[in-house]
């Protein structure tokens, strides 16, 4: 009895991981540049309220949003590169264990 296991996986390819780390460091820190906005937007106007002063939304900019996305975008950076490794070498093992497994069959 022989065993089919269909389309053979394709090989892992290397040249992906960068081009994926960069889209979702990209996509993620886009995010958290949108909402640590929003938040920082919602305190400068809090803060100009109980201050009773006029807001400067500049602030929310400069000390809230572009720093908060900096630090996002440095830690997806690293631990998406660190898992898209993983993922690549995990995938050649399974791709060799794969073929060892076909041709004994």
């Amino acid at each position: 009895m022989t065993i089919s296991f269909g389309n053979p996986a394709r090989a892992p390819r290397w040249y992906f991981i960068p081009a994926r780390v960069l889209l979702v460091t990209f996509v993620v820190s886009l995010l958290s540049f949108a909402v640590s906005l929003l938040l920082g937007i919602c305190a400068v106007l809090l803060a100009a309220k109980l201050n009773h002063v006029s807001p400067d939304l500049k602030i929310a900019y400069r000390f809230i949003a572009a720093p908060a996305a900096a630090i996002v975008a440095a830690i997806v950076l690293i631990s998406a590169s660190f898992m898209e490794i993983r993922h690549y070498r995990r995938m050649k093992v399974l791709g060799r264990i794969e073929h060892q497994i076909g041709r004994a069959g």
